[in-house]
């Protein structure tokens, strides 16, 4: 046999301790390693009847050929075969007078060990069991990670930034490496290693020798999570989050809505004191969160999602390719319902599912007066909605589909438009836009 030495044993056990590989994954690919080089070194055609043994405590290895002890051997021209065919690989025999010289007290239908390990394998059979041994630790890894990512899938883990590779952020989860890149990162965040993150197992990217785990801090589904670990009554049902349009380090609007009459939605959220809400908001690195009335009414709905701005009238478009609606404010609300850059719109039409148009009183009246746009906002009188019988009196046009989490693409408000917002409380700035570049905004 070839003494391999301890070292061995404790490299299968710092594998299985760091990495996650069994310990009997590393010994077994060893033995797996050992009977292939051997198959090359005596050229075999089959390994049928050898056999690998490894003694622990001795740290020895070695090839034995296995052979059942006869009285006569079988005729070679009898071949079994299987139910498909296939021949069956013979067990290879010894005539008991044969086996006797090897070990005088064997007996019939023994089965003898002969130890075939030839005196000059050391160095084939290592570079062999190199090549076999990390081929195997490499299946064990990927079988490893996509477990790992099969239990954690759609949840928030703490993880450790192990290194900075370019733009993008490893970070350790558990017993798997994760990629944090660059569009799911925070921009606020300033990522160094050793630093301990809450990330979203997001994705499983299959590429390379081993997949790689794709892990998120701008996902919207990072602050269901956070909310649902900070609220108990989400975690319990009483209150449900209904959307969430985020801009990742910047600004969040979460809908939610009381199944409990007793239990407000908001109230709920915020804690005692703004307690559960500035938890949620450290949790997010100081970002901001609109706690949203959800409503039924999507007029209700989408007056609630543009506070803090005041809504004079809200005219549901009828348009059956997409919801829309018209939002008319105050001259002086027009830059706070827009937001900076567009913000509070965009977030409002996300988290809404309707494509926003806001115009301020000054805008409605220059160009055409209120009548004018309820005639607009008002379908066809020959329309029918569809699975409605002619004649049905039809209201308004249905509410945006929901998706998990309503993440509605909604588009954003012009650039011209948003360029002039800040300005807009006077009412003729805004007026220069058109009434196409209007319709167009929050797009």
């Amino acid at each position: 046999m070839i003494k391999v030495g301890p070292a061995l044993m404790e490299h299968a056990e710092q594998l299985e301790r760091e990495r996650g590989i069994p310990r009997d994954v590393v010994l077994s690919s060893l033995k797996e390693a050992m009977l292939a080089a051997y198959k090359r070194y005596a050229k075999l055609e089959t390994l049928t009847g050898f056999e690998c043994r490894l003694n622990e405590k001795s740290g020895e290895i070695g090839i034995f050929e296995l052979k059942r002890v006869v009285e006569e051997l079988s005729d070679p021209e009898d071949v079994e075969l299987d139910e498909e065919g296939e021949e069956i690989p013979r067990e290879p025999e010894i005539l008991l007078k044969e086996a006797r010289k090897i070990k005088p007290d064997v007996e019939l239908n023994d089965i003898l060990e002969i130890e075939v390990t030839p005196d000059e394998f050391g160095r084939i059979a290592a570079q062999s069991a190199k090549q076999v041994i990390t081929q195997r630790i490499r299946e064990a890894e990927k079988k490893l990670v996509q477990k790992e990512f099969e239990d954690k899938r759609g949840s928030v883990s703490t993880a450790v930034v192990q290194r900075i590779e370019g733009r993008n952020v490893i970070v350790n989860i558990g017993k798997s490496e994760a990629i944090l890149p660059p569009r799911e990162q925070l921009p606020s965040e300033y990522y160094r290693v050793g630093n301990k993150l809450r990330v979203y197992i997001l994705d499983l990217k299959d590429s390379g020798r081993v997949p790689q785990i794709i892990v998120s801090q701008a996902h919207p589904a990072m602050v269901k999570e956070v909310f649902e670990l900070e609220v108990p009554e989400i975690e319990d049902g009483l209150v449900e989050i209904k959307s969430i349009a985020r801009e990742a380090g910047y600004r969040t609007k979460v809908a939610v809505v009381s199944h409990d009459p007793d239990v407000d939605a908001q109230g709920a959220c915020i804690g005692t004191r703004g307690s559960r809400i500035q938890a949620i908001v450290n949790e997010l690195k100081n970002e901001k969160i609109d706690i949203i009335r959800w409503s039924e009414n999507p007029v209700d709905f989408i007056i609630n999602a543009l506070a803090p701005a005041k809504i004079i009238r809200v005219l549901l478009i009828h348009d059956p390719r997409q919801a829309r609606a018209l939002v008319i404010v105050p001259d002086e609300q027009l830059s706070l319902a827009i937001g900076r850059e567009g913000q509070n719109v965009r977030l409002a039409a996300k988290l809404t599912g309707f494509k926003l148009d806001i115009k301020s009183i000054s805008q409605i009246e220059h160009e055409g007066g209120m009548a004018y746009f309820e005639q607009l906002a008002a379908p066809p009188a020959d329309f029918v909605p569809e699975g409605a019988e002619e004649g049905e009196f039809f209201e308004a046009p249905p509410e945006a589909g929901e998706s998990e989490l309503a993440l509605v693409a909604a588009g954003e408000f012009s650039e011209e438009v948003a360029e002039e917002a800040p300005h807009a409380d006077t009412g003729h700035e805004a007026e220069a836009s058109t009434e196409e570049a209007a319709l167009d905004d929050a797009e």
